[in-house]
């Protein structure tokens, strides 16, 4: 697969006036499955690693009930540099990045979005979550199309339920395609 990568002093948009470090792919880059999240926090910024935070923390406890190896799948996000104060990365700052995330999502068999901001940017889709939670849907990139498998993102799952309970259902449809 031929990613293509944000060059170290990357000023496409203005998230690179406050970053720390560029956040990359980790994991099996050459996977059939990627989850893709929104943008890098604070410890990911620091870190240059997606989801290493309290959201990676519960992502990593998903996968580990369902027996998959966090090294096997790729994680990546919508944008590659932190937002200020964690917000919601800008449709401005979601398109500058799209062709770096494209290159990551081609060839690929399965994408998991993990919350509102990476299915708006992926399929363009705004409303109710529940209403399209672990149901698939095609995307073509590139001009292949993928398997797109939306689910809540790991921290809507600390204060509900309901969502904890779909996202390890993501991850039990991950494994069975994995298999």
């Amino acid at each position: 697969m031929n990613m293509i990568r944000p060059k170290a002093d990357c000023d496409l948009c203005p998230l690179c006036k406050e970053r720390t470090n560029i956040v990359l792919p980790s994991g099996n880059l050459e996977s059939r499955v990627v989850f893709v999240g929104e943008a890098p926090g604070e410890n990911e910024d620091l870190m240059g690693k997606p989801f290493v935070g309290r959201a990676g923390k519960i992502l990593d406890d998903a996968f580990a009930k369902a027996g998959i190896d966090r090294e096997s799948v790729m994680i990546t996000n919508t944008v590659k540099c932190r937002p200020p104060n964690n917000r919601d990365p800008t449709q401005e700052e979601m398109s500058a990045c799209r062709p770096f995330l494209d290159s990551e999502l081609e060839s690929r068999s399965l994408i998991v979005g993990l919350g509102k901001s990476a299915i708006r940017d992926i399929i363009g889709y705004e409303g109710p979550m529940a209403d399209i939670v672990n149901k698939i849907h095609t995307v073509t990139i590139g001009g292949n199309v993928v398997n797109f498998l939306p689910t809540y993102h790991p921290m809507a799952c600390i204060y509900r339920k309901f969502a904890r309970e779909e996202l390890m259902r993501t991850i039990s449809i991950v494994k069975e395609a994995m298999l």
